[in-house]
């Protein structure tokens, strides 16, 4: 796990790591939370919308892929890492790089139940702006905006 750690787009043949890399952070940032797609739903969903059709960006190291972010203008809709490399920076990296490409600003929504995603994110300078029950996400998890302002 000391290899260098490469940000860039997502390409087709990356689906199936970011997929990977999304299920295992998911469950162990978020065993409480029920995920209203199996698996193999998450894959699918990943390699035949998100990866093609939205600006997808991976961490890769050694080959792998242990990092994934997706941005939608000034949306930052997924940052997920494999559990084995939080901490190395990779989250600090992505956030760089979305606040370069949206630099009038960013948004995006985490759980409540996510704690450590609060404080990542406040580090950043977002603060939280809203707080839901959960009805408006398909987990029908209560949840939190952010919003980054320069």
């Amino acid at each position: 796990m000391n290899a260098e750690v490469v940000l860039r787009r997502a390409a087709g043949p990356d689906a199936a790591g970011v997929a990977d890399v999304w299920l295992r952070s998911f469950g162990a940032a978020l065993p409480t939370v029920v995920r209203p797609r199996s698996d193999d739903e998450v894959r699918a969903y990943i390699r035949d919308v998100v990866v093609p059709g939205r600006e997808t960006w991976v961490a890769e190291a050694g080959g792998r892929v242990v990092g994934m972010m997706v941005l939608a203008g000034d949306l930052l809709s997924q940052l997920y890492l494999a559990p084995e490399w939080r901490g190395r920076g990779i989250g600090d990296r992505f956030v760089a790089l979305a606040k370069e490409r949206s630099p009038q600003g960013l948004t995006l929504w985490t759980f409540q139940v996510n704690r450590p995603a609060h404080r990542f994110y406040e580090r950043h300078g977002f603060v939280a702006v809203e707080h839901t029950d959960g009805s408006g996400n398909e987990e029908r998890e209560p949840d939190v905006r952010y919003v980054w302002r320069p």
